[in-house]
């Protein structure tokens, strides 16, 4: 196993309250050498977090904690600052959300990607501006030797995103980290740098981590699935199970809000009006007591408000579920 994950709990100090702010809670998962893991879930559901977690990117107002994090045999939460110089950005790459901040404004495109070459490996200036070059000849970038000489402000959203995501392919990491990474590019840009994403993990025998809103997406490039909701996993497991047989009743509602989604084996009519969730994922520090969907889910009952629900397993699909009522012969597809 490339990366295991056992009991991460993330907690945050904060002027509004005596006790610090449990963000993450419990969260366990795993990634073998060569998977793609999607991870879905509302905006403040604690993916982001996570994933800031794991390359020790958070900031000192937090504190993590876990029975065990480790990635490749080391211990992630026990790294010091020069441990982490050789294995993030190398080993481990993260393509972040904003490229905009991402990206340092006043340093050229050639400059920071030069840097990120010959940072972690032994090859010339001149070899590294020609690999920069080839990197964003890949992922789609017009004229790659002018944009190379630009500076950040001066590229578009979609053309940061993607000189990010050639910084992040770099190095041939074993382990990529994805949070959104078409967020900023049309939908003809997203399928491409989604097929490479999706190649070079298979050329290279990459992991990769993709974090998403769409679950179309995931569908079509992921081998396991995991559901994300106010900081804990609520589904996992097959991505084709999962959307196909969703147990958990955020997943049910997510997959039935898409359009033309078959749900309860009845397809919904075009131009009729598309479910959505009523209310918001809850902060931080108003978290419920018992089911943390309880606020917003149609099935609720009385015994779902008492305290906190555990993980269930079912087998023999590997599926793990957070629910005491377990939706049960439902397709959609």
């Amino acid at each position: 196993m490339l990366l295991e994950v056992e009991n991460l709990n993330i907690h945050f100090k904060s002027d509004r309250s005596k006790n610090p702010i449990h963000a993450v809670r419990d969260l366990s998962f795993s990634v073998k050498q060569g998977e793609m893991l999607g991870v879905v879930g509302e905006s403040g559901s604690g993916k982001s977090i996570t994933n800031l977690a794991l390359m020790g990117l958070l900031p000192d107002s937090s504190l993590v904690t876990a029975k065990k994090a480790e990635f490749n045999g080391h211990n992630l939460l026990s790294l010091k600052d020069k441990q982490w110089q050789k294995i993030r950005g190398r080993e481990v790459a993260m393509i972040f959300q904003d490229p905009m901040t991402a990206l340092n404004p006043f340093l050229s495109v050639q400059f920071q990607m030069v840097e990120t070459i010959k940072a972690h490996m032994d090859i010339s200036k001149k070899d590294a501006i020609d690999k920069s070059i080839e990197l964003l000849s890949l992922v789609g970038i017009p004229s790659p030797k002018d944009r190379l000489k630009a500076y950040p402000f001066e590229l578009s959203g979609g053309m940061a995103q993607r000189v990010m995501i050639a910084m992040a392919i770099s190095t041939n990491p074993k382990l990529l980290i994805a949070d959104e990474p078409t967020t900023a590019l049309d939908v003809t840009i997203q399928k491409q740098i989604l097929d490479l994403i999706k190649m070079l993990q298979e050329r290279q025998n990459m992991a990769v981590v993709l974090v998403t809103h769409d679950l179309g997406v995931v569908s079509q490039y992921s081998e396991r699935l995991q559901v994300m909701y106010a900081g804990e996993v609520v589904e996992s497991g097959p991505t084709k199970d999962l959307i196909s047989h969703p147990e958990h009743p955020y997943t049910h509602a997510l997959l039935g809000s898409r359009p033309g989604a078959l749900v309860d084996n009845l397809r919904r009519v075009p131009k009729t009006i598309l479910p959505s969730i009523p209310g918001i994922v809850p902060s931080f520090n108003e978290r419920p007591i018992g089911c943390q969907f309880s606020p917003r889910c149609e099935f609720v009952t009385p015994e779902c408000q008492r305290s906190p629900i555990p993980i269930f397993e079912s087998e023999p699909a590997h599926r793990e579920y957070r629910c005491i009522h377990p939706i049960e012969h439902v397709v959609i597809k």
